[in-house]
């Protein structure tokens, strides 16, 4: 009984001789690391990275095979091309049909000259009628209402006020008048009979004139129609290539996802596959992490909490074993908000604490610093 009340004691006294340390908390070394996936699907074509090599951020280190992409491309191209080609010919038409339209123009133009000509010659012709309008003046009164009611039966009839039968018993009372004007200036002089002939034909050319003219319209609203045609081809035209610009893009991120790349510069840990395995979207090809800068995962007791904060500098001496060790300045970057049960591969200045405070201490790497390497912290 007393050997074993000896040997506790003994054990106690180490205990009590392996707490009086001069370091404050103790920790193992840890950094950012990042496991780099396949981002898309394809075999890796090339993987040229080995563990421990230093990579730069965003520089390619392989790819997977992007045959059908580049022929998915190819064929989006070569559909813009036809489509370019399609609207550059419709171009054409349009300005093929500007120009007629700008023929056309110019002909009604000319009709509306040659109808200016016919009323000046009609109205000169009509000057050198004798003076017979005593005597015709109620029926040309009546003619004259009559025309008034023409062209404004004619204005309803372009509103759909009026039917074109109207329109046209119109003109026919005005034809019945004429001619009861007619027999009348028949009884007069033969040189007014000549003179009223000559310019009911300069009327005859002015009808045919306005519909020359009307015909004309007519064909200019159909260039119109046709222009509107085009002008609809062509914005399908433009949606099929916003489609294919689309597909593109589609394309074009998937052969970007087709390159490997680390997106941080720092260490290769670990080669999960090799060239000439087939890859699918999420696979782990490696992990990388940014060894420039570690960080000490410590462990402090809540008595110690008053003693630290962000940003405070520290001495870190990290343990190589076989009494090997090496001093560094750090900086806390990181205080956990919560408390957690002591890590049992974790020592504590307090023994006896259960709950304990997770410290990151920042570390500049002089590459002697490697992860899981063991380290203490004093507090300056």
């Amino acid at each position: 009984m007393k050997k074993i009340i000896f040997i506790m004691s003994i054990a106690a006294i180490v205990t009590a001789c392996s707490n009086d340390n001069d370091w404050d908390a103790t920790g193992t070394f840890e950094a950012t690391e990042v496991v780099v996936s396949a981002k898309g699907s394809g075999e890796i074509k090339s993987l040229n990275i080995e563990e421990g090599q230093e990579v730069e951020a965003n520089t390619q280190l392989g790819y997977l095979d992007m045959t059908q992409l580049e022929i998915q491309k190819a064929q989006f191209d070569a559909n813009q091309l036809n489509l370019d080609a399609t609207k550059a010919g419709l171009d054409a038409n349009k300005a093929q049909l500007d120009a007629n339209k700008q023929q056309m123009s110019e002909t009604k133009a000319n009709m509306n000259s040659s109808k200016k000509q016919i009323d000046a010659t009609q109205n000169s012709n009509d000057s050198r009628i004798l003076d017979i309008e005593r005597q015709v003046a109620s029926i040309k009164q009546q003619i004259a209402n009559l025309k008034k009611e023409k062209a404004r039966f004619t204005a309803m009839l372009k509103d759909n006020a009026a039917s074109q039968k109207q329109v046209d018993d119109i003109n026919y009372q005005i034809l019945v008048l004429e001619k009861q004007l007619g027999a009348n200036q028949d009884q007069l002089s033969s040189t007014n009979r000549g003179l009223s002939n000559q310019s009911q034909g300069y009327s005859a050319q002015k009808e045919g004139v306005d519909a020359q003219m009307r015909g004309v319209d007519a064909q200019m609203r159909g260039v119109d129609a046709q222009k509107r045609g085009i002008d609809a081809q062509k914005r399908g035209i433009d949606a099929q290539k916003q489609g294919i610009d689309a597909q593109k893009a589609l394309v074009d991120n998937q052969m970007q996802n087709s390159i490997i790349m680390s997106p941080v510069k720092g260490t290769i840990l670990t080669k999960y596959a090799q060239q000439g395995e087939f890859a699918t979207t999420g696979k782990p090809l490696f992990k990388v992490a940014d060894m420039s800068t570690v960080y000490l995962r410590a462990y402090f007791t809540s008595d110690q909490l008053a003693d630290i904060k962000i940003g405070q500098q520290v001495k870190v001496v990290a343990d190589f074993g076989g009494g090997k060790t090496r001093e560094y300045t750090g900086k806390i970057s990181w205080i956990s908000s919560e408390s957690e049960f002591t890590p049992k591969s974790i020592q504590t200045k307090d023994t006896r604490a259960n709950l304990v405070y997770a410290v990151k201490i920042a570390v500049k790497n002089d590459g002697h610093l490697k992860l899981g390497l063991s380290g203490n912290v004093i507090l300056k």
